[in-house]
């Protein structure tokens, strides 16, 4: 069981599946529990930040629908590989599945490297380029990305991604050895979708730090915070996205026969897997980590914590404005945060050019 033949037409290319069966399911059920509520979390953030007239509230805002998209498929893969590679439903739900899983990682990539782009135009270039930092810019670029991936999407609606293997098990978006249009794809997939924006964001990123470092009205603290973030950032787009993109260009110029099908299988979808990890690590890197949104989940603590102490003590009839807890003789810990929050996060004011804009990476 778990043992998938590439196609009826070509000789047999056996291939064992246990890493779906043992690996696979941990994963999707680990990224469901915990990506679906911090994604829904940080689609809320992100509306707030568009609300705030904040252009990359609209990046932010665009990932999150971008994860949540294929964290909806979630469910259809893991069912497919608990019933050990046997994808029970029709030809045209596999297309799309397979669909979201793939162009989320081309999604994810276009709007992490205009998060980028748009925190060095706003670091490195405060006063310039204001143009491109608007919310109808940002809008813009938005359909952009969205229309490329969808466009790119139609060249598997042209392909057949359903095929039975020995067993009789319909397997999805697997093909052994790659076919020739799969190296065609998958090159344009690794130097348009991933190298490209990969060279823009380390050059980005790059910028960031060297007008941290040559900021002399920033405090130190603030700049620490600003290089951890940078680090992390690069640290977990290469950790999610490098390995795939590696075994995808090694498989392409390579994998000719099954016999190097067979030895490349597990590592490969090893790294298919850690892409799946994005749609964790984008809430935590690009909306728990500013400054309106810190404040937010202030508010958002204040609010749980006085709506739980109510209907504990008195019911929710009588339940005290949000904002006016002394009202019911509850103290709130909300402003207490809040100085904290803002101490922490404060950019002190500078000479013009010299300093960090208080927003720059809120």
């Amino acid at each position: 069981m778990g043992n998938v033949t590439a196609d009826t037409s070509r000789p047999n290319c056996t291939i064992d599946h246990t890493i779906h069966q043992t690996l696979a399911p941990v994963v999707y059920v680990t990224v469901l529990v915990v990506g679906f509520p911090a994604n829904c979390l940080s689609l809320y953030f992100g509306y707030l930040q568009i609300k705030a007239r904040n252009e990359l509230g609209v990046y932010l805002f665009n990932l999150t629908v971008a994860d949540l998209f294929y964290i909806c498929s979630l469910p259809f893969w893991l069912q497919y590989v608990l019933q050990h590679d046997n994808w029970s439903y029709g030809d045209l739900s596999c297309q799309v599945c397979g669909i979201l899983l793939y162009e989320n990682i081309y999604i994810s990539v276009g709007f992490l490297c205009c998060i980028s782009i748009d925190r060095y135009l706003a670091v490195a270039h405060p006063f310039r380029f204001h143009q491109f930092r608007t919310l109808k810019a940002a809008v813009g670029v938005s359909v952009v990305i969205w229309a490329k991936e969808l466009l790119a999407s139609v060249y598997f609606l042209l392909h057949t991604e359903v095929v039975e293997d020995e067993d009789q098990h319909r397997v999805c978006f697997e093909h052994y050895p790659l076919e020739p249009w799969q190296r065609n794809i998958n090159y344009y997939r690794f130097l348009v979708g991933f190298l490209f924006p990969l060279c823009l964001l380390l050059a980005a990123y790059r910028g960031i730090l060297r007008a941290v470092r040559r900021s002399h009205g920033t405090q130190q603290s603030r700049k620490d915070q600003i290089q951890r973030l940078v680090l992390s950032t690069v640290v977990i787009f290469l950790a999610c996205f490098l390995p795939y993109h590696v075994l995808l260009l090694v498989r392409s110029l390579w994998e000719s026969s099954c016999q190097f099908a067979q030895s490349a299988f597990n590592a490969y979808h090893f790294s298919l897997l850690l892409t799946t990890f994005n749609c964790v690590a984008d809430p935590v890197l690009y909306c728990f980590v500013s400054e309106t949104t810190h404040r937010d989940m202030a508010r958002l603590r204040a609010a749980c914590r006085a709506l739980l102490t109510c209907s504990r003590t008195r019911g929710p009839r009588e339940a005290y404005p949000l904002g006016t807890p002394e009202a019911s003789g509850v103290k709130s810990e909300e402003p207490e945060l809040l100085r904290k929050l803002q101490s922490t996060f404060q950019t002190p004011n500078s000479p013009k050019g010299e300093g960090l804009p208080p927003a720059g990476l809120a």
